[in-house]
């Protein structure tokens, strides 16, 4: 094999991927700010991962939206089949399907580098990140269908700037209003993850977006349990991901894995009868009464020990002194006895 033969290989398999197709499926654009769209983590398959989330999306987005009109052409019809094709070919096949089919447009899912390892950013086109998601999770939490393998959690962004605090700052202060301006008010938490960033501190960047909030409306009060609203930060290198989302905890974090996990039932106050709430407030206040025993007992048995204690200090202290009365008593008589000599 000539050296020149060798080299047209080598330049080819760079400017088509390695023959594999890796940094396309990479993808040549990165998340950067000013984009909208979904983070999706993922346990090591990331092109699994990105097969799941455009399958799973479509089809919600389907029911939202309706079909893309891109489809009709069977334009994604190859991804399948790209696998397989040479690289160069399939680059050829999709570029001219969509010439053929006329659309300027960009499609409403596009995977991006995110930036991290096991993230995923799917930039969306005229979909609303947050409504989608939520509705996904909402059908899975309802019907408990496992629909992916790899998929761990899906987090809408929609609104994205400079991973500062300055700019953080600036971009917060109208970014939050629709939510917690006055006359809007709910109880809310703060979900902070910073990946491959090491310059914002997660305990100062969230007291300080509490601090905001509380300007907005006072009435706006921070709840860890069970909050309307969650603010979801999400800091990848230099960009920080923000979104506010609905049922946080109900949806386990907008995890698709545990989102489908039976719910540990728990006990419904108001279709408790009278009845049974007697007997609960009377077990209440047994246990109350137990407790509040239990803790006078302690009391009672600490004070007898501190008398005990102080009880045998005076009698240590009494022998002590009779002890050391004795022991000068001889001592004085044999100096007596030795002055006499």
């Amino acid at each position: 094999m000539s050296a020149a033969v060798s080299n047209d290989r080598k330049r080819g398999k760079k400017r088509y991927g390695g023959g594999h197709g890796n940094k396309r499926w990479k993808g040549s654009r990165e998340l950067e700010v000013g984009m909208q769209g979904i983070l999706i983590t993922c346990n090591m398959n990331e092109r699994k991962c990105t097969a799941e989330a455009f399958n799973l999306l479509n089809e919600y987005a389907d029911q939202l939206y309706g079909p893309e009109k891109l489809q009709e052409n069977n334009g994604s019809s190859s991804d399948g089949e790209a696998e397989e094709e040479d690289v160069d070919v399939a680059l050829k096949k999709e570029v001219a399907q969509l010439k053929a089919s006329g659309a300027k447009r960009e499609r409403r899912f596009m995977a991006l580098d995110s930036g991290a390892n096991n993230v995923i950013f799917i930039k969306t086109q005229n979909i609303e990140a947050d409504k989608l998601v939520h509705l996904v999770l909402s059908d899975l939490h309802t019907t408990k269908k496992h629909k992916s393998r790899v998929i761990l959690r899906m987090l809408p962004v929609t609104g994205t700037c400079k991973a500062f605090q300055e700019d953080m700052v600036k971009y917060l202060a109208t970014f939050l209003e629709p939510w917690f301006k006055t006359p809007n008010c709910g109880t809310y938490q703060i979900a902070f993850k910073a990946r491959n960033s090491s310059h914002n501190k997660r305990d100062e960047i969230i007291k300080t977006i509490a601090g905001m909030v509380g300007k907005l409306n006072p009435k706006n009060k921070v709840d860890l349990t069970n909050p309307e609203l969650t603010i979801v930060v999400e800091v990848i290198k230099a960009v920080c991901c923000l979104s506010v989302v609905k049922d946080y905890s109900l949806y386990r974090k907008y995890n698709v894995q545990e989102v489908v996990k039976e719910d540990t039932p728990k006990p419904d106050a108001e279709t408790e009868t009278p009845g049974e709430k007697d007997e609960k407030d009377e077990k209440e206040m047994n246990k109350e009464e137990k407790r509040d025993e239990k803790e006078t007992n302690k009391e009672e048995k600490r004070d007898e020990e501190e008398i005990n204690k102080e009880e045998k200090k005076d009698e240590e202290e009494k022998k002590k002194g009779e002890e050391d009365r004795d022991n000068n008593v001889p001592h004085d008589k044999k100096e007596d006895e030795g002055d006499g000599e």
